[in-house]
């Protein structure tokens, strides 16, 4: 297993305000002991090869190498031009982890936004068309996608369309390429999403191919936001799961705005997750491939914390290895 890092809260400072360069994070990243770095496309200022090579020949000086590129693409757009632009996008985005990343690299989709007006069948139909037609691009290129169970993206006016789990698993069903495309599990979304992460990740870890590690605690709702707490669309007792159904209400199905304020993020392994109970799941299905930290939101020696907790982990659940194995991808070798 090998680590990354992802600087969460650096998100606003670097594709935001842009007012902190990749170059500064890459220094930073020096101190955390890791393996690689994920990039987030807003990291990427400029589009120009120069620049990207920069950045490239930065990652590689410090000794790192970059895995896992963090795209989010809004392919249930309900206009059709602009779907046309998110694919043309992403295109882009690919290319670029081609770039930094070399083979075998992965470039995160997401499903887009819940948007209102989008039923779940025409929004699932939309986002596997434009996930599939990225497909051979992936395969031109040597690298893969990976979807992602998903909150939430920056600057994004709504929730993830698939954040539900069955919705996610509805659409991944629809996906049947396993070369070039799979599953980035997150567990901290899935407990956000209403589902318990370990129960969720035994329902897709056959297609895990990368991971993002980080951990929540509970905080109480502040005044006027509590809740009943997230639910998932299965049980959602109006039907919003079933066919026809808007975007929004499978949405709203998954996951209670109230629930996401109280859980706030923390060092891995000292929150809500079972990180004991995943790591075993991921071992009995043969994951020994890149686990990416997304934390520092209350700074780098929260980051620092969670790198060495992984580090740990590996010794104790992986046997220390470095190797990058996933059974899911043996065939594809």
């Amino acid at each position: 297993m090998r680590i990354a890092a992802f600087p969460k809260g650096d998100l606003h400072e670097m594709v935001v305000r842009r007012t902190k360069p990749v170059f500064e994070w890459i220094e930073e990243a020096r101190t955390l002991g890791v393996d690689g770095l994920e990039l987030h496309t807003g990291f990427l200022w400029d589009s120009g090869g120069a620049y990207l090579d920069r950045v490239g020949e930065a990652i590689t000086d410090a000794g790192f190498a970059m895995p896992m590129m963090c795209a989010s693409p809004d392919f249930t757009h309900p206009d059709r031009d602009e779907r046309a632009r998110e694919v043309e996008r992403h295109a882009s985005h690919m290319r670029a982890t081609a770039r930094l990343g070399g083979p075998g690299a992965v470039c995160r989709v997401l499903s887009g936004q819940a948007h209102p007006e989008v039923a779940l069948e025409q929004g699932l139909d939309w986002a596997a068309e434009a996930i599939t037609s990225l497909l051979p691009l992936a395969a031109e290129l040597g690298i893969r996608l990976a979807i992602e169970n998903h909150y939430k993206a920056t600057g994004w006016a709504y929730v993830e369309f698939a954040q539900a789990p069955d919705v996610f698993r509805a659409l991944l069903a629809r996906i049947p390429d396993r070369e070039h495309f799979g599953v980035q599990f997150d567990p901290s979304n899935a407990l956000v999403a209403g589902a318990d992460p370990p129960d969720f990740l035994r329902s897709v870890v056959d297609r895990v191919i990368t991971m993002q590690a980080s951990d929540r605690y509970r905080e109480p709702a502040p005044p006027g936001l509590a809740g009943s707490g997230p639910r998932s669309a299965a049980t959602r007792p109006d039907g919003a799961g079933r066919p026809g159904a808007s975007a929004s209400e499978a949405s709203a199905a998954s996951s209670a705005p109230a629930d996401y304020a109280s859980l706030k993020h923390g060092v891995i392994g000292q929150g809500l997750n079972d990180y004991d109970k995943i790591f075993s799941i991921l071992v009995d299905a043969g994951y020994d491939g890149w686990i990416s930290i997304e934390d520092g939101v209350n700074g780098l020696d929260e980051l620092a914390a969670s790198a060495a907790f992984l580090r740990e982990a590996r010794d104790r659940w992986f046997g220390g290895s470095t190797e990058v194995r996933v059974r899911a991808l043996e065939a594809y070798r």
